[in-house]
């Protein structure tokens, strides 16, 4: 399993996380539609392309699942991803519809909560003494701002 970072001062995801995060908004997100509030990405534009343009989103979208199981999670997670990637590769398929399904079944963006959820799970505790001493810093700073 993927450790996170922790510092002093810090504590932030694993690089595993960071990455499929990355790519996922590459893949889903990347490109705000003027005028609406859909953002497309990489996983429309290149699907366009009939069978070959699925297929190779496919494998990006099978790099999400690969740092899911870097990142140490249980194999019921990584099935369920796996199978988000393949209705969203399937779909690609059937010609229009499949294109349209695109811009709002957002298969990556799905995987990579399902991995935030577990990480957060898995890390609870130490978030938590991370965003209390954010907090008693913010209070103390406040508390001298307040002294005359």
């Amino acid at each position: 399993m993927s450790k996170p970072t922790i510092g002093k001062d810090d504590f932030k995801a694993p690089s595993a996380l960071l990455q499929a995060q990355a790519l996922a908004n590459l893949l889903d997100t990347a490109i705000p539609i003027p005028f609406v509030k859909i953002r497309l990405g990489l996983d429309f534009l290149i699907g366009l392309i009939p069978g070959v343009g699925d297929t190779i989103m496919l494998l990006a979208s099978l790099r999400i699942v690969q740092l899911g199981r870097q990142l140490g999670l249980p194999k019921s997670h990584t099935t369920v991803m796996l199978r988000n990637s393949l209705i969203d590769f399937g779909l690609g398929f059937i010609p229009l519809v499949g294109d349209i399904v695109d811009l709002f079944y957002k298969a990556n963006q799905k995987n990579v909560r399902i991995m935030e959820r577990w990480w957060v799970e898995q890390n609870k505790a130490e978030i938590d003494a991370v965003a209390a001493r954010k907090v008693e810093e913010w209070e103390a700073k406040q508390a001298l701002k307040e002294k005359p």
